[in-house]
């Protein structure tokens, strides 16, 4: 009943409490019409009644037998009703909840009165649903008795077994549990619970000092001795599982027997291996997470060396290298830098766990006294260019002259001397060629030295923006002074025959990384600078890194950002 009350809609409800008491009347009346039927000669019996005396009189009538379950039944009743006497009017009563019953439009009741009944029973009528309030009838203490009787036959109240234990008038509850209680199925839960499907977790192993992996494997993860032994040697690098660390981790996975199913441990922060059980081996997967990319704009002066100037900043030591060998492909910083230049630097992290790793320079503005140089790396190639696709690895020339001239003396580190016969390298290649015939930078870059020296004579040094320096010997005079700076092709000396030579000649000479090469054959970069497409392409990719460079907001930065501005 509750069930189908409870799942009708609010919107239909009227009063519960008027209905509940006319349906208790109308059920009453029942009883009586039963009971005065069982006075009439040949009348069958609908229900098993207890008929009262003849001569009773209104009040509590009791079994004038042993006891027997109805007696308990009416003695019980007994106590109810005395404990219920001072009853509380209809018509005082306050409704607590609407229940639409629309299938009731309208109930009556009537009861004729009848010989026997007594003078006490009147007529209950309740017409449509918008009639006032119900009238109670007045019923004799006898007809009450038994309806307390019957209700508490049907209740199942003389199912307690010690039945003078139980106070009627005490039995009480406030609680209104709706249809939730119909809905309370957590009795399934602990069967339910007990056929889910065995689920690994993970869980995490803190290396402590002493402790080894072949040990931990077979106390902890269920492996023998052989199928250690078999996994280390599967392993690309056997050092992650055996030379550990206190403090080191790893995470596992047990199956419902104990043994290892899987294994994850971390080289760093990015790069880690993954062990997975796979029929009757493991199976190896390299672990490589991919971070956030974030940047970050640095800026600082010149003070002291540009290197400590640099670090100043806040830019890691990997930055600082990568930005000194940029910059020293145009700048001399011993020769060129100066106190209170002033450089901003735009640098590109991937960040894993609120960790900067691979950080990487994508742009450099450098304003000094000497030299203004702005670059931008160029994703397409990973080269840096300046705005207008100039490269700092341009062209470099074969040969530091026009023309023609036949090679006197090779590359050959060694030679031996003709007369001492001792190992004499010859570190640069010799032109046989006239006195005063131009000699020409072979690529742009900044004199480093201009001298005279004994044996080489007159010479000159170049340091190009590449990182290759070049040297010029026996020249008979040179047109650069020291800290110049040339392009390629410009005239730098006039060839000669000065210092211990033994006849005019040009001897050239090609370093990287300070060790003499083969000019001749040494790998010489071709002119990178962008044209075209390219060219555009690469402005529209710099333009966003341009503006955060000129903005001057040191701290994280957003090129997206930027990137959008543009766009607009």
């Amino acid at each position: 009943m509750l069930r189908i009350l409870h799942s009708l809609p609010r919107t239909h409800k009227l009063l519960l409490l008027p209905v509940a008491t006319m349906v208790t009347v109308l059920g009453t009346q029942k009883l009586l019409t039963t009971y005065q039927d069982l006075n009439q000669p040949n009348t069958p019996l609908e229900s098993v009644l207890v008929p009262l005396p003849s001569d009773s009189t209104p009040g509590v009538p009791s079994l004038r037998q042993e006891r027997t379950p109805v007696a308990d039944a009416i003695d019980r009743a007994s106590r109810a009703l005395d404990a219920t006497r001072e009853n509380i009017p209809l018509s005082e009563l306050t409704a607590t909840e609407i229940v639409d019953l629309d299938v009731i439009a309208t109930a009556e009741a009537s009861m004729a009165a009848q010989a026997g009944l007594g003078h006490d029973v009147t007529v209950l009528s309740a017409t449509s649903l918008d009639a006032p309030a119900l009238v109670p009838i007045a019923l004799d203490s006898g007809a009450l008795h038994m309806a307390i009787v019957v209700g508490t036959l049907t209740s199942g109240m003389l199912d307690v077994d010690d039945t003078s234990s139980v106070e009627i008038a005490d039995a009480t509850s406030y609680e209104d549990y709706g249809i939730d209680l119909f809905d309370d199925i957590s009795f399934l839960n602990l069967e339910l619970a007990a056929e889910k499907p065995f689920v690994p977790e993970w869980e995490t192993h803190i290396v402590e000092s002493g402790e080894t992996f072949a040990v931990i494997a077979q106390n902890e993860l269920g492996l023998g001795y052989s199928e250690v032994m078999a996994l280390l040697e599967d392993l690309p690098d056997q050092r992650m599982l055996t030379n550990w660390r206190a403090g080191n981790s790893f995470d596992y996975q047990l199956d419902e027997d104990g043994r290892l199913l899987s294994l994850r441990m971390m080289k760093n922060t990015r790069d880690g291996i993954l062990l997975e059980q796979d029929a009757d081996h493991f199976a190896i997967t390299t672990i490589e997470r991919q971070g956030e990319p974030v940047q970050r704009l640095y800026a600082g002066s010149v003070s002291g060396s540009f290197a400590r100037s640099a670090q100043a900043t806040g830019l890691n030591s990997g930055s600082v290298t990568e930005l000194t060998k940029l910059l020293e492909k145009k700048l001399d910083f011993r020769r060129d830098s100066r106190r209170g230049d002033r450089f901003q630097v735009l640098v590109e992290s991937d960040m894993i766990d609120g960790e900067t790793l691979d950080s990487r320079v994508l742009a450099v503005n450098y304003d000094g006294e000497r030299m203004d140089l702005t670059v931008v790396r160029n994703a397409s190639d990973d080269n840096f260019y300046t705005p207008e696709g100039g490269s700092l690895d341009p062209a470099f020339a074969r040969h530091p002259f026009e023309g023609n001239y036949r090679i006197s003396s090779s590359f050959n580190p060694r030679r031996k001397h003709p007369v001492t016969g001792r190992i004499s390298p010859h570190n640069g290649t010799d032109f046989a060629m006239p006195i005063g015939t131009p000699i020409t930078a072979p690529a742009a870059g900044r004199v480093e030295k201009v001298a005279n020296h004994y044996a080489a004579g007159r010479y000159i040094v170049i340091r190009h923006d590449n990182g290759y320096r070049t040297r010029y010997l026996h020249t008979s005079k040179p047109l650069v002074s020291e800290g110049e700076r040339v392009e390629m092709g410009e005239r730098i000396a006039l060839s000669g025959n000065t210092g211990r030579s033994t006849g005019p000649h040009l001897h050239y000479e090609v370093i990287v990384n300070n060790s003499p090469v083969n000019a001749m054959t040494v790998p010489l970069p071709e002119n990178t600078s962008l044209s075209g497409d390219t060219l555009i392409a690469f402005q529209n990719q710099a333009a966003p890194m341009l503006a955060a460079l000129e903005s001057g907001e040191t701290g994280p930065v957003s090129v997206a950002n930027y990137q959008q501005e543009s766009d607009d």
